[in-house]
C-alpha cells in the first residue's frame, strides 16, 4: 500500500469532514466531493465565505463559525486562499488536511507543507477524496490508476 493510500485511509476514517470552496452554483470540484462525501453519510460542512446554502446545506464563511469543530478539511479554495485555510485548522486543532489537485496545481499553494509541519498537520497535497472514497466511480478509478502507475503521486504528510 503507498503512503497515499495510507494516509487516504486516515483521513476518510474522519467522519466529520469540512469542504473549502464550495460554490452556491454547483460547478465546481468542490462541491462534487462535498456531495460524494454526503452521500456515504460523512457529516460535512460547506465553507465558503461568499455562500449562505450550498447544496440545500448551511454554508460557513470559515472553519471557526462551524458549530462543531470538523476533524478534518478538505480545501478545493482558490491556491491563493489554501495557507489561510490551513493556517485557520492549525489555529482551530484540526489535524487533517487535504488539498484537491488534479491536473496542474490545482488548488495547492508552496506553503503548504511548511504550514502543515508548523502545526502538526497531517496533509494530503494532492489528488481528489473520490479516488479514495468508495464506491469509486470510473473517471477517478482512471486518475487513481494514472498518477500511481505514472510516479505523479504527491507525498503526504503524515503527523503522528
Amino acid at each position: 500500500m503507498s503512503n497515499l493510500e495510507k494516509a487516504a485511509q486516515n483521513f476518510l476514517k474522519c467522519r466529520h469532514i469540512a469542504v473549502a470552496g464550495v460554490s452556491s452554483k454547483g460547478d465546481v470540484a468542490a462541491n462534487a466531493v462535498y456531495k460524494k462525501l454526503r452521500d456515504q453519510n460523512y457529516s460535512v460542512v460547506a465553507i465558503n465565505p461568499n455562500a449562505k446554502i450550498v447544496e440545500g446545506d448551511p454554508a460557513y464563511p470559515d472553519l471557526a463559525s462551524v458549530p462543531e469543530k470538523p476533524e478534518a478539511v478538505v480545501v478545493a479554495t482558490h491556491p491563493e486562499v489554501t495557507p489561510q485555510i490551513l493556517r485557520e485548522c492549525g489555529e482551530l486543532g484540526i489535524k487533517h488536511a487535504w488539498i484537491h489537485r488534479s491536473i496542474g496545481t490545482g488548488n495547492y499553494h508552496p506553503d503548504a507543507e511548511k504550514i502543515a509541519e508548523e502545526f502538526g498537520i497531517s496533509l494530503i497535497p494532492g489528488s481528489c477524496p473520490m479516488m479514495f472514497c468508495e464506491p469509486v466511480d470510473i473517471a477517478h478509478k482512471c486518475m487513481k490508476w494514472c498518477i500511481k502507475t505514472f510516479g505523479k503521486e504527491p507525498e503526504p504528510i503524515m503527523q503522528s
